[in-house]
């Protein structure tokens, strides 16, 4: 393993900032943390990287014990949000700065800074000053100032959240392309889910100072394993039940209102009289479920439709307490509910997911 971190714990007076914190990374894997503020990613990023000790636990680096090591002997590279550019110094200086710092040889330097720009392809801005640079070009700057004394580790902490949107979209493909490219170990701190689920390898979803899931993003989005994790990566819609009835691991829901579905129950649910139903909203199909189908099917009244750009989204309520949304493809010519109808939507029972209450 690249890095290992084992029961990594922080607290600052009564704030537990990181509450016993595992994980372990492979070589050349692109890790995520995500979470929301407050939840711990940063302050583990910052003990990766040396400049916050834990107060509990053991991080080791290349199969050797770091915990307590000095910044500059971990072989760690970083990029910041706001660039960390000097302003003063050209493109080159800039990139070529950890390389002197390093004692260099100058050709060596000249080479290694050609590499770095080209791999980030801006080989034409070397005499340039950062100002005269866009945002994203920046940050790709700061990414080969990085990139060119080969780090054993990069970190990323939220790197594109000062770009717009389409900045920020292009520039997560041009870090997955060049993390691709090197096959280095890479490590990536953002709030942002659409973010992780593009770039990862697997994504560490944390909160309140623990780690919530990990896994790939494919896991963590269709088997979520806590409520939590259902709820920060997508949108989802959440409705309480009352099991009514079980047949081994099936079981029957009552819905506030009185609509009864169906979804199977994980074991530690089992004893359970009253959970939380979760259905990502893409699952849900306006119209009554076909005969026979494996589907539950539930009524409400449409109370309003939103055109999402390439989706459109429909909005019913269940009861006055419990609101539903349907997301479809948006299509030129269709016909969307009328406001204020009752509508039928269906879903697959295998798309149900039940959490405890």
């Amino acid at each position: 393993m690249k890095l290992i971190a084992k029961n990594l714990s922080k607290s600052y007076g009564p704030v537990k900032a990181l509450d016993s914190a595992s994980l372990a990374i492979r070589e050349g894997e692109f890790v995520s943390l995500l979470g929301p503020s407050g939840s711990g990613k940063t302050t583990f990023l910052m003990m990766v990287a040396g400049l916050i000790m834990p107060d509990v636990g053991e991080l080791r680096i290349n199969g050797k014990l770091a915990t307590y090591l000095p910044v500059q002997d971990r072989d760690i590279g970083m990029v910041f949000q706001n660039y960390a550019l000097f302003p003063h110094l050209t493109v080159f200086e800039n990139i070529a700065f950890p390389l002197r710092m390093r004692k260099i040889d100058e050709n060596r330097i000249r080479s290694a800074v050609g590499e770095a720009l080209e791999m980030v392809r801006l080989s034409s801005t070397a005499d340039r000053v950062p100002a005269a640079l866009s945002g994203g070009q920046q940050q790709r700057i700061a990414l080969a100032r990085c990139l060119v004394y080969k780090p054993s580790i990069i970190l990323m902490d939220e790197p594109l959240g000062a770009l717009d949107r389409k900045m920020r979209e292009e520039m997560q493909l041009e870090i997955k392309r060049i993390h691709r490219a090197l096959g280095t170990t890479l490590l990536y701190v953002t709030h942002d889910q659409d973010e992780a689920m593009t770039m990862s390898d697997r994504i560490c979803l944390m909160h309140d100072g623990r780690i919530e899931q990990l896994g790939v993003p494919e896991e963590l989005y269709f088997s979520p394993q806590t409520a939590f994790a259902a709820d920060f990566l997508g949108n989802s819609n959440f409705m309480d039940a009352e099991v009514m009835g079980r047949d081994q691991d099936m079981a029957s829901l009552k819905l506030a209102g009185g609509q009864v579905i169906r979804a199977r129950l994980k074991e530690s649910l089992l004893q359970s009289d009253h959970v939380r139903v979760m259905v990502r909203p893409e699952r849900l199909r306006l119209g009554p479920a076909e005969p026979g189908s494996d589907c539950n099917e539930i009524r409400g009244t449409v109370f309003d439709t939103v055109l999402v750009g390439e989706v459109t989204r429909v909005y019913v309520h269940i009861t006055a307490d419990i609101t539903v949304s349907a997301t479809s493809l948006t299509g030129t010519h269709a016909q969307l509910p009328a406001l204020d109808s009752v509508q039928a939507m269906h879903w697959p029972v295998s798309d149900t997911l039940v959490f405890s209450r």
